[in-house]
């Protein structure tokens, strides 16, 4: 294996740890009620909340992974950090839309978790594991280019 190779893995691993405990920050702490209230909503209410939270996500995702990656002395790159936050961003908006989410529920035959509410909220859990991949995806965006 080349060095050139353990570092491309070496940042992929450090930039996707980085971008999940961001999105747990961006997704939780960072987003106001409001933000989750309104952001799926139609007309400027909806779209000004989404913007806030795309924007104050993205904020706090990339304080978490260029402080780690300073500490750790990580080489990114400007193209990389550009597609893995874009990608980040375009696939965060239509998740968070909630009804993509609710459509490929139903298309994989489980309506009934779209509805569910207990002993877990079914939507949540399926947003959440389509943002982890969304984010495995921008981890190798940015460890590759």
């Amino acid at each position: 294996m080349t060095a050139e190779q353990l570092t491309v893995q070496a940042t992929f691993g450090v930039a996707l740890l980085a971008l999940l405990i961001g999105h747990q920050l961006g997704d939780h702490i960072a987003q106001t009620d409001r933000q989750a209230e309104h952001k799926a909503g139609a007309g400027w209410t909806g779209a000004k909340a989404m913007a806030g939270h795309l924007i104050g996500y993205h904020v706090t995702a990339a304080v978490v992974l260029a402080g780690t990656a300073y500490t750790l002395a990580l080489p990114l790159s400007a193209t990389g950090l550009a597609a893995g936050f874009g990608f980040s961003v375009v696939t965060h908006a239509i998740l968070d839309r909630r009804r993509p989410v609710a459509r490929l529920l139903r298309l994989t035959r489980s309506p009934a978790f779209v509805e569910q509410t207990s002993p877990v909220c079914g939507m949540y859990v399926a947003d959440q594991a389509l943002h982890w991949l969304a984010l495995l995806v921008s981890a190798l965006l940015i460890a590759r280019l």
